[in-house]
């Protein structure tokens, strides 16, 4: 039996690959920013907080609720660098963004209302009212 070295790179390459990785993915060769987020929910509503990364504009996010799943996504278009620039050090993060989270409860996706400020996307999702149980009366069949 031949012994087989371990190689981390490539034993942990797919965790760089796919969607379900843990580190920042790739989509399209750019890096898709993953920021953070908060869910909460009172008696009467739903609210999630989402980290707005630096260089998107908050009117430009799109957010779709579909079912019990809220997904928020924007992007920052990339500038073109510089032929003659000699780059030190490059970290400042340019790509798109997508954030996906499963909701608490059910909610009225028609009303939602979203507002950004100081960097924080605040959004919130009225519950729908649960049903209440009704009673049947039986009627006597002559």
């Amino acid at each position: 039996m031949a012994l087989i070295r371990l190689d981390p790179f490539r034993d942990f390459a797919p965790m760089f690959e796919d969607d379900w990785g843990l580190f920042p993915m790739m989509k399209s060769g750019r890096a898709m920013q993953i920021p953070a987020i908060d869910v909460s929910q009172t008696d009467k509503d739903v609210m999630v907080e989402l980290e707005v990364p630096a260089g998107i504009d908050p009117e430009k996010i799109d957010i779709t609720i579909e079912g019990d799943m809220l997904t928020a996504r924007g992007s920052v278009e990339e500038e073109h660098e510089e032929k003659n620039k000699h780059y030190h050090r490059k970290e400042i993060r340019r790509g798109s963004f997508e954030r996906s989270v499963m909701l608490p409860a059910k909610v009225k996706t028609d009303a939602a209302e979203a507002v950004c400020e100081k960097g924080i996307l605040k959004i919130t999702i009225p519950k729908v009212e649960p049903e209440q149980a009704k009673r049947v009366n039986v009627k006597m069949k002559k």
